[in-house]
């Protein structure tokens, strides 16, 4: 039997362990900080400091928004097996590859040849297209769309429909905001918004 433990009893929990029924995990339990006792009818085990009871016996992924938050957990688990969730409804190409703890999420689509890092979010309609390079802990919102041949660097998180045309380069610590337009390289870290995209702070 499957196991799987969501950290984070959150919206975003909700959404994953949904993704993981359709994986035909059967055994799903959330550890979460808070005095939550269950999340959309499966049972809250415990705080996250808790992963430990669970190591030798279940797959794990973090169900936790902010990318330093996400990565912190993920990275102090060593030697725990982290799942790689995708929606049955996602479209991802055969020469795609998704590192551990990635979460990919209903009608979300991935084309060929594109690199996807550890512990990202490509969420609900998002778009991958082809000889992209996702770095580790990235969020691609709902409804937002990378063109081929993109790098976007590490903890960069791209807002809800925005886009980003073809051939560019993003860096890490980035935040995209809803509906912007990225149509040139982005070479140091802040919030970009607008069409064109541009640093606000």
């Amino acid at each position: 039997m499957r196991k799987l433990v969501i950290i984070g009893a959150s919206g975003h929990g909700k959404v994953i362990a949904d993704i993981a029924e359709k994986n035909e995990y059967k055994n799903i339990v959330f550890l979460d900080d808070s005095e939550l006792t269950e999340c959309a009818g499966f049972p809250v085990v415990g705080r996250s400091t808790d992963a430990w009871l669970y190591k030798e016996t279940s797959e794990f992924i973090i169900a936790i928004g902010k990318a330093n938050i996400r990565q912190k957990i993920q990275e102090s688990l060593k030697g725990y097996k982290f799942a790689v969730l995708v929606h049955p409804n996602a479209s991802v190409s055969r020469n795609v590859e998704i590192g551990k703890g990635t979460v990919v999420m209903a009608g979300a689509v991935i084309n060929s040849n594109s690199v996807v890092g550890r512990g990202c979010i490509v969420n609900t309609g998002a778009s991958i297209d082809h000889d992209d390079k996702i770095g580790d802990y990235v969020h691609i919102s709902v409804g937002a769309h990378i063109a081929g041949s993109v790098i976007v660097g590490s903890r960069t998180w791209l807002g809800i429909g925005s886009c980003v045309i073809n051939n560019l380069y993003i860096c890490s610590d980035c935040m995209i905001g809803a509906g912007a337009v990225v149509i040139r390289d982005i070479n140091e870290r802040g919030t970009y918004v607008g069409n064109p995209a541009r640093r606000i702070r």
